[in-house]
């Protein structure tokens, strides 16, 4: 989800607000483990009965752990933050929730927003925990850069045009260095962020659940993350609903050129609908509107724009702000007062976007590691290829399918190429034969993780997938207040019934 000088489109969480409410319930009985199918040699983490306790209304936390390398069982542990809401009634279970990335804090989200997370169905019937995978957050986590560090490694820029021999240059010393701290920051866990090594530690987390089947709610790489759960353990997958879902067997150039294909689709479809918004400053004519932002984007390329706080907004904040607001039709009227003061000279929206997305404070800190973290986990995931021949043919394909961005994403492969560690062993088939059926969600206008990758998911790679489509635009839907995805997927968590075919919401 990180985008600036060496972005990879990758899957995005998805966003709510940030509330809580609730009354105090009683403390929940201790959980009997649930130790069966415990890997030989790691049956001590199975085993392990977790100290939850109480961190909120309706709260409660404990620290999982689970071993630095699952294929030696003497490695050191490491740990895993938890945290569930009780449910408001006798629950029928556990719910692990992942909200994406990769990189994002499923236990952020579910001790800060979790009365918003689903529906009242949901949360009313089923106890929801999130967690921190490893190299996240709260759990033994990812460390790479100061502040001001990610501020330049995010934001600057090399003062050469970009693609430049001597732009690239600066971009591969600075993606080196970058590699270089995050070792030496993190030492030995940064080997072991891999999305494989995440997927076994949720099967520890099911263990100490006390639950012989996992039931989980993945949006965007969180579909990734489960898709690869039910590869490794079908016989264990319960109630699976994978939101914005990820096609596994996309390569990441490929992933990368079906997103970004995807992003100048919303980008068109917002100047389409900008008219609607107050201070749009396009004309209505989307051809002409799609040049006046290259011609903007090019502008800051040369000048960055000035703001209010003294920073300055530069190419790839720019940029970023403005992929940030694609993502959902509700942030559509921010776009539109971002392009409405860029045009006047003010980069001030743009630049309060991008540092959101990013996760930086007014105060300049960064907030969580979701920066470190999302390199991390997918540079071990897979690498683009480092071929000067491999790269410009994908920058070719990028500026053909992408005329506006496409630019901002040439050489955006090199960000793994001075990675300390090679890509990790993953399935060779992510079909989970022999688990129960997996709800799969695609949304049609979901720039992130387009809708032909929910497509093919549910049809062609899992052998038992079912597809519901929602006919609109944003990523991800589920828990958005639309009658029709979300009856479907509460009944389904709550009987495990689904429709005899796709209803097509909208």
């Amino acid at each position: 989800m990180i985008f600036g000088k060496f972005a990879r489109l990758v899957a995005a969480v998805s966003i709510s607000a940030l509330v809580l409410a609730g009354c105090a319930p009683s403390a929940p009985e201790p959980i009997v483990p649930d130790a069966s199918g415990a890997p030989a040699g790691f049956s001590e983490y199975y085993e392990q009965v977790a100290d939850f306790e109480e961190c909120g209304e309706r709260l409660y936390c404990a620290d999982i752990q689970v071993p630095l390398d699952w294929s030696d069982p003497s490695s050191e542990a490491i740990s895993i933050a938890t945290v569930f809401r009780l449910a408001d009634s006798e629950p029928q279970g556990f719910i692990l929730f992942n909200p994406g990335g990769p990189g994002a804090s499923g236990y952020d989200w579910v001790k800060d927003s979790a009365d918003y997370l689903g529906t009242d169905n949901l949360r009313s019937n089923w106890n929801i925990l999130g967690f921190d995978p490893r190299g996240v957050g709260r759990s033994s986590a990812v460390e790479c850069l100061n502040d001001a560090e990610y501020d330049e490694f995010l934001y600057g820029v090399s003062g050469f045009e970009i693609g430049s021999e001597e732009d690239l240059a600066v971009a591969r010393a600075a993606t080196a260095d970058f590699a270089d701290k995050c070792l030496e920051n993190t030492g030995a866990l940064l080997e072991f962020v891999d999305t494989v090594s995440a997927a076994r530690d949720m099967d520890v987390l099911r263990a100490v659940l006390g639950e012989s089947k996992l039931n989980f709610l993945g949006y965007s790489y969180g579909s990734f993350l489960g898709t690869t759960y039910a590869t490794l353990f079908p016989d264990r997958v319960g109630r699976f609903v994978l939101d914005g879902a990820i096609d596994p067997t996309v390569d990441d150039d490929e992933q990368t050129l079906f997103q970004l294909e995807a992003f100048e689709s919303a980008l068109s479809t917002f100047l389409e609908n900008c008219d609607s918004f107050d201070d749009c400053p396009f004309s209505g004519n989307v051809p002409a509107d799609l040049e006046s932002v290259r011609q903007l984007l090019a502008s800051i390329e040369k000048k960055p724009l000035a703001t209010s706080s003294g920073r300055e907004l530069t190419i790839w904040a720019a940029v970023t702000g403005l992929i940030m607001t694609l993502y959902s039709d509700r942030y559509w009227p921010s776009l539109a007062t971002a392009f409405d003061e860029a045009l006047s000279g003010s980069g001030d929206e743009f630049l309060r976007l991008a540092d959101f997305y990013n996760d930086r404070g007014e105060d300049g800190r960064y907030q969580t590691n979701l920066i470190a973290a999302n390199y991390a986990i997918s540079c071990r995931d897979e690498s683009a290829s480092q071929s000067m021949f491999a790269i410009e043919a994908q920058n070719a394909k990028l500026l053909e399918a992408a005329p506006v961005l496409g630019r901002y994403w040439q050489f955006g492969g090199l960000r793994c190429g001075s990675w300390p560690f090679p890509e990790a062993d993953k399935p060779s088939d992510y079909s989970a034969a022999g688990a129960t059926t997996i709800l799969v969600i695609g949304t049609t206008g979901d720039p992130a993780t387009p809708y032909s990758q929910a497509q093919s998911l549910a049809n062609d790679i899992l052998e038992d997938g079912f597809l519901m489509t929602y006919n609109g635009e944003g990523h991800t839907i589920y828990g958005n207040d639309n009658k029709c995805i979300d009856g479907v997927v509460d009944k389904f968590f709550l009987t495990g019934e689904l429709p005899a075919s796709d209803p097509n919401c909208s």
